[in-house]
């Protein structure tokens, strides 16, 4: 066994333990600067979106004194989808389901490799004429339908909104665009701990090797020092901090160069540590009502309080890295692998809500009580989506779709229509 293989089954070890036994007791590690310690996230957490996977952060601790562990019962993958009849479906039957059918065959492209869904994919791709009526017989005939529960037995949850911001941008650094998105470093390491117990599903472990130690990487604050630690690793230059910022919260954008191209880039990564918001942070330091923290909000107090800001963006320690998308793109990649359709994709918790599934969302229309009934696509996954009955709606690309976005915060339902041949395990 080599040393990293070492060290890596000793800290797997120590995160099982603490996870199977629901008390999540920090063991220090030595780290440059405060003392770190490994996290055990047994229960969800918000992080960064799009982190794909919840990761088992080794974050700086802050433990309450005398403060007591919570014992939460675990749940099984997809337990809390309850089955349910069509007719049961709010507004199912006044969408327009030919606007979601490409948005399925896009998905279909992957799940079609996957033996619970290729039975549907190979119909799909054989149906003839894409109307409501042959789509809907299509799904009655293939899927079945489940309403989306919350642990604590609710069938509502939050619905919110992401979208593919535009930012101006260079290939070079100048005084006009001072400020990097980096690539993906080539010292962070990334474990997926469903390899080796599968138990953990959906956890991953971040760090860096260091000599012989497995320690935390670079938080926010150490990443955006002069000189940065991830100097070389730049792959485009920004010039605006604060779309920058805001960029790793959506996951992927456009980059507007001088000479007119617009570059996608996405997700590759994140750092490990667990988003922290900084809108309830200013709500928590009384700089904004709850009513004002909305990212429009929260862009207005940053630009009037630059002196302020550093300090703000840094009480986040996550941070993402990013890779350039090919020209063309329909749409930014989502978790599922395929570029996604604006308004016809959302953002899931994969461990509650099968990814690349169809789901029906019943919600309303940001800030209204217009009804928004429609046919998505459970194609991306978001750090901060967490639970059952919860959801992120992709509005697309713009400062169109950002106010959209931005604006959303809606209390909904969701069925998810899962293939017959589709096992519970």
């Amino acid at each position: 066994m080599n040393k990293l293989n070492f060290l890596l089954l000793v800290l797997l070890v120590l995160l099982t333990d603490a996870c199977g036994k629901q008390n999540i007791k920090p063991v220090t590690v030595k780290h440059q600067g405060p003392t770190q310690t490994t996290a055990c996230d047994c229960v969800n957490s918000s992080s960064n979106k799009p982190a794909d996977i919840t990761p088992v952060q080794l974050p700086e601790s802050r433990p309450t004194s005398g403060s007591k562990p919570i014992d939460t019962p675990k749940i099984a993958d997809y337990s809390l989808l309850k089955p349910a009849k069509w007719d049961e479906i709010d507004g199912l039957n006044q969408d327009d389901l030919t606007q979601a059918w490409p948005a399925w065959i896009q998905g279909c492209s992957t799940l079609i490799n996957t033996p619970a869904w290729k039975s549907a994919c190979t119909a799909a791709n054989s149906v003839k004429g894409t109307s409501n009526y042959a789509i809907n017989i299509y799904y009655k005939k293939y899927f079945t339908p489940y309403l989306t529960n919350n642990a604590d037995g609710t069938d509502t949850g939050l619905i919110t909104g992401y979208y593919e911001p535009l930012l101006n941008g260079s290939r070079h650094q100048s005084v006009q665009t001072p400020y990097p998105l980096y690539s993906l470093p080539t010292d962070l390491v990334t474990v997926e701990l469903a390899d080796i117990y599968p138990d953990l599903k959906f956890k991953r472990v971040r760090g860096k090797l260091v000599g012989n130690k497995v320690l935390p990487y670079y938080t926010r604050a150490e990443i955006e020092a002069v000189p940065s630690p991830l100097q070389g690793h730049e792959l485009m230059w920004i010039d605006d901090i604060i779309d920058v910022f805001f960029l790793q919260i959506q996951g992927s954008g456009l980059v507007q160069l001088e000479n007119g191209e617009q570059v996608h880039v996405g997700y590759a990564d994140q750092n490990g540590y667990t988003y922290n918001s900084i809108g309830r942070l200013l709500v928590e330091r009384g700089e904004l009502t709850l009513d004002q923290a909305s990212m429009q909000g929260i862009k207005n107090w940053t630009r009037n309080n630059l002196d302020k800001l550093r300090d703000l963006l840094n009480s986040n320690p996550s941070y993402v890295f990013f890779r350039e998308l090919p020209a063309n793109l329909p749409g930014p990649i989502g978790a599922l692998g395929v570029p996604i359709i604006a308004q016809r994709v959302v953002a899931i918790d994969p461990k509650y809500i099968p990814l690349g599934a169809p789901v029906f969302l019943s919600t309303n229309q940001p800030n209204s009580t217009a009804p928004l009934k429609r046919l998505m696509m459970a194609q991306d996954t978001g750090g901060a989506i967490k639970g059952g009955v919860r959801a992120d709606f992709f509005w697309g690309a713009g400062n169109e779709a950002g106010k959209q976005a931005g604006a959303m915060k809606q209390k909904g339902k969701i069925w998810v229509l899962l293939p017959k041949e589709f096992v519970f395990k």
